[in-house]
């Protein structure tokens, strides 16, 4: 049997597979390789300002003839509640004790303190392009308007609802896919008119939900109609793949099976810290971005933990978490920028090429549903 569903149609690829657009690793070469193979890649382009969104645009059109995706933020996903933080003061105020206590944290693992290429390097800009500040709400807008204009095939929203350009990428052609977690959110952006909604469960890395993956998909598929559903979260391998479109789902969305490739944009030492995990390896923290998302644990999120600290809304947290991940980062330390993954890590024993990732994913998927009728047979 071949792995087929309309998603397939209606984004025109092979195999109902879909790369997260997991920011800074989901790179042209990834996506090119993952759309080469018969699914759909994403570009994880999230820190990437305009300027380099375009060129990884261009580089990515030069690798693949086939469809692939941008998968960016929207304004709207930075908090509106910015002047005042659970303290009553403003994050503007907190940010210098919260730099020094990064500044601490640093000193204490006897790491450099990053210079500005290290730090331009981890948020994925180069130094002197001017714009909007990284994370604001004017940087994902300038974003958008390089997705128009460059009229790519898929635009998918990891954070946020895109019905404010959803006239404009229509008119391009371009099919919009939603990120959510909630069967709520899922009604909002289906009412806004996008293509596809990703229901993607707490299970999986990155920013998540609170809503465990099995439990999501179902409700958001019960909840949204006919549109097209894809599983996320938690999903390395074909018994994943299956189970999601055993749940109602019409593809699937996979992240960290694709962190572990060779093409992927991370450092080989957070390969490593992916194949040696396992399913106790991840946490729920928002040190990071400011908001929950699912990362390996680090002694930075265990000194955070610890601190009481209360997050700061984006664009300040990363502001505060940038330098330690750089730091960490330029000293390969693995227990301090480990990276983000899902609790699917476990299931990961290697780091291959992305392509026979996805062969296996999608080869898997057919054996484990065309071995089901075993199941209801007396």
């Amino acid at each position: 049997m071949a792995l087929r569903t309309r998603l397939c149609d209606l984004l025109g690829i092979e195999v109902p597979i879909v790369l997260a657009g997991m920011g800074g690793a989901s790179t042209p070469e990834l996506a090119a390789a993952v759309s080469n193979a018969g699914g759909l890649g994403i570009l994880g382009a999230a820190g990437c300002s305009p300027r380099r969104l375009r060129e990884w645009i261009a580089r990515t059109r030069q690798l693949t003839n086939r469809p692939f995706g941008v998968d960016t933020l929207l304004p709207a996903s930075v908090r509106r509640d910015q002047a005042t933080t659970q303290s009553g003061r403003a994050p503007a105020e907190l940010l210098p004790e919260y730099q020094r206590f990064a500044h601490d944290f640093m000193e204490h693992e006897h790491l450099p303190i990053p210079d500005r290429e290290a730090l331009a390097r981890e948020a994925g800009i180069e130094l002197g392009e001017g714009g909007p500040p990284t994370f604001s709400k004017e940087f994902f807008a300038a974003q958008m308007e390089v997705v128009i204009e460059e009229k790519v095939a898929v635009y998918a929203a990891g954070l946020g609802n895109p019905e404010p350009w959803l006239e404009r990428l229509h008119a391009n052609g371009t099919k919009v896919i939603a990120v959510v977690g909630q069967v709520r959110h899922a009604r909002q952006v289906a009412a806004s008119g996008v293509d596809v909604i990703v229901a993607q469960g707490h299970d999986g890395g990155g920013h998540n939900a609170p809503i465990g993956t099995l439990a999501l998909i179902p409700q958001v598929r019960d909840a949204v109609g006919d549109l097209p559903v894809l599983g996320a979260g938690g999903i390395a391998d074909g018994r994943g793949v299956a189970a999601a479109l055993m749940l109602g789902a019409d593809g699937v969305w996979v992240g960290t099976a694709f962190l572990a490739t060779f093409e992927a944009g991370i450092r080989d030492f957070q390969k490593e810290a992916i194949v040696e995990g396992g399913d106790h390896s991840t946490v729920v923290s928002r040190c990071i971005t400011g908001k929950p998302a699912r990362v390996i644990r680090s002694k930075w999120t265990d000194a955070w933990s610890a601190s009481g600290l209360e997050p700061l809304p984006m664009p300040f947290q990363p502001m505060v978490a940038m330098p330690v991940l750089a730091a960490g980062t330029v000293a390969r330390r693995k227990d301090v920028s480990p990276g983000f993954a899902g609790q699917g890590m476990g299931m990961i024993h290697a780091v291959r090429p992305a392509a026979e990732v996805l062969r296996d994913l999608g080869a898997e998927a057919e054996r484990v549903l065309a071995g089901a009728h075993r199941l209801t047979q007396g």
